[in-house]
């Protein structure tokens, strides 16, 4: 469970949840390094290495699969959704259990989401030893009737405590560094789909600019940015990593130094996003606090580092720029500055800069 982008290390937990934070002292062997609002929890076992917890779903990216009949990336989306929200505590997962809802039980739906589970495991380099699989007809009614599933998991990883990473350490000059989403991930299907639908796209509507059908453009795996993470990790000064899901490139506020960011270079945005702004009449402060818009991933690291951070994405396989240069702000305000774009952002979201 986590509170919205911008308020790691706060106290921002809806009133009726406030009671979670007495189970901190239930347990006289778990004691949590973290509060809530950051991507992971990590817990203190008594050990060299702490344990670090993330939870997340596929949301309504599996009403897309549903209508789709295609059920074989739900489970990368599963892996990656959790372990990249893990390694930006600094962690390395290690395992995954998921948790599957379903409407009908069906021998092949359930091999396929099987078979994406592994290939998510397989590219996160972790294990699934365990989970649950539950027949609940009377409470999922989905995009076609006996295939509405619901798709989640829990990974867990390993850091060091005093490797933990909170962005704490970010200091005015350091270089953000950004690399490349695979599409829309899986955040945001639900303005996604609703826009497609009120302009009369079907899911298997060929899109010259996808080069392919909307639905397959849809379900495009969520990048899995482990080994990269991982890389950074290993061989460079990090001070903050961030997965961008939900609430776009407001996610870099989420981080404890009172710390902001100037971006000066976005990278190219992905057809599915032009294609979505145009079609819905979005403005740009809408889309970059939704979207990840073509960056999944960013790193914060010294200026001095920021060449060598992009060297690692390349031999990863995954594309980088330098977006912009950290600054001093009390508020942690996000400023976009590139050609055309002019958007600052803050608790609010993003506003004209």
């Amino acid at each position: 469970m986590t509170a919205s982008p911008g308020d790691a290390g706060a106290d921002t937990l809806p009133e009726g949840l406030q009671l979670l934070t007495e189970t901190f002292a239930f347990s006289g062997r778990a004691r949590p390094l973290l509060g809530f609002g950051h991507y992971a929890t990590v817990i203190d076992t008594g050990g060299p290495q702490a344990l670090a917890l993330a939870t997340d779903t596929i949301g309504t990216k599996a009403l897309v699969a549903q209508a789709m009949g295609t059920f074989d990336t739900a489970g990368i989306d599963c892996v990656a959704m959790n372990a990249n929200d893990i390694v930006c505590v600094g962690a390395e997962p290690i395992a995954m259990v998921d948790c599957m809802l379903v409407e009908e039980m069906e021998e092949a739906f359930l091999a396929e989401i099987a078979a994406g589970l592994r290939e998510g495991a397989r590219r996160a380099r972790i294990s699934i030893p365990g989970g649950e699989t539950a027949r609940v007809p009377e409470m999922l009614r989905g995009a076609v009737p006996g295939r509405a599933f619901d798709l989640g998991g829990t990974c867990a990883g390993l850091v060091e405590p005093d490797r933990i990473l909170t962005g704490a350490g970010v200091a005015p000059g350091d270089a953000l560094v950004g690399f490349a989403s695979s599409g829309i991930h899986s955040n945001g299907l639900t303005l996604a789909r609703r826009t497609f639908r009120e302009a009369g796209w079907e899911l298997g509507r060929y899109v010259e600019e996808f080069g392919r059908t909307l639905g397959e453009e849809l379900l495009e795996p969520t990048a899995m940015y482990v080994d990269l993470a991982m890389a950074l990790l290993r061989e460079l000064d990090v001070r903050a990593l961030f997965h961008l899901t939900g609430g776009g490139f407001l996610n870099l506020r989420r981080l404890e130094a009172e710390a902001g960011f100037d971006i000066e270079a976005l990278p190219p945005v992905p057809a599915i996003f032009s294609v979505i702004q145009n079609l819905a009449g979005l403005d740009d402060a809408t889309m970059y606090a939704e979207y990840n818009m073509g960056a999944g991933f960013c790193a914060v690291v010294p200026e001095s580092e920021a060449e060598r951070a992009l060297a690692l994405g390349e031999s990863c396989g995954i594309a980088g720029w330098r977006l912009g240069t950290a600054t001093a702000s009390a508020g942690r305000e996000v400023t976009i500055r590139d050609g055309g774009i002019a958007l600052r952002g803050g608790a609010e979201g993003f506003g004209a800069g």
